[in-house]
């Protein structure tokens, strides 16, 4: 089933995940893309884990969920490493988690370590009711293993299934947000991220499965978006 197309501001901003994970952002610079978050109402910004306190102080009192990052952005932390990073990101306040699979297993075909390693991270978001993203990183996957990935997650009940971390060769492609969808259930929500850059990149990858957008061209976007809606009076912002 094909989703719904959005016909609010809210309906497309309620999905657009905003990062902040750019090694060399400022402190400066990290609270004025939280400001500029909480202007455009997005879903989530997703920090750097040193960012984490700052994002939840600033955040709060605003509908955006802070965020943070694990394993990222290779997923080559072993297991213990990253789920003390989650326990501690989430103990701090972050309420999404966008967690790097163990890339290196994956193409190794350790399926069990993968699979083992995103149940127990599964089960610690859950209990604090957290929202858990998986990245696959596409860029480095054959279809086979994209697929398989994404059987390892739907066993583990994680919340989304992410194509990119936005720093791998390549970023989304159409083609992996339909293969992802199709191998995904229907509780299980597609990420793209990595390379979505305009309103109708956004409005396409929504169309092909996309549940989530991760994009740091936030503010463009949900302008155009913004323009676009008037010039259709009927639709109501």
């Amino acid at each position: 089933m094909e989703p719904a197309p959005p016909s609010t501001y809210q309906d497309l901003a309620g999905i657009v995940d905003y990062p902040l994970v750019k090694p060399d952002l400022t402190n400066i610079q990290v609270v004025e893309g939280l400001e500029l978050a909480k202007r455009y109402r997005v879903a989530c910004v997703s920090v750097r884990p040193c960012d984490v306190d700052l994002a939840v102080r600033t955040l709060a009192g605003s509908p955006v969920r802070p965020g943070s990052v694990v394993g990222f952005p290779h997923g080559s932390q072993n297991t213990a490493t990253k789920l003390y990073e989650a326990r501690d990101l989430l103990r701090r306040g972050a309420r999404e988690i966008d967690m790097t699979i163990a890339i290196s297993a994956l193409v190794s075909r350790e399926f069990q370590h993968v699979q083992t390693e995103l149940v127990q991270m599964a089960e610690i978001c859950r209990q604090e009711g957290a929202v858990l993203k998986v990245i696959l990183e596409n860029a480095y996957l054959t279809d086979e293993l994209k697929i398989v990935a994404c059987r390892c997650c739907a066993r583990a009940g994680v919340d989304f299934v992410k194509t990119s971390t936005g720093f791998a060769p390549s970023g989304y492609s159409i083609e992996d947000v339909q293969l992802m969808r199709k191998h995904l259930p229907e509780e299980i929500g597609v990420k793209a991220a990595g390379g979505l850059r305009t309103l109708d990149q956004v409005l396409e990858v929504h169309a092909a499965g996309a549940a989530r957008i991760g994009t740091a061209s936030a503010a463009a976007i949900l302008d155009a978006w913004k323009a676009r809606l008037a010039e259709a009076p009927s639709q109501n912002a």
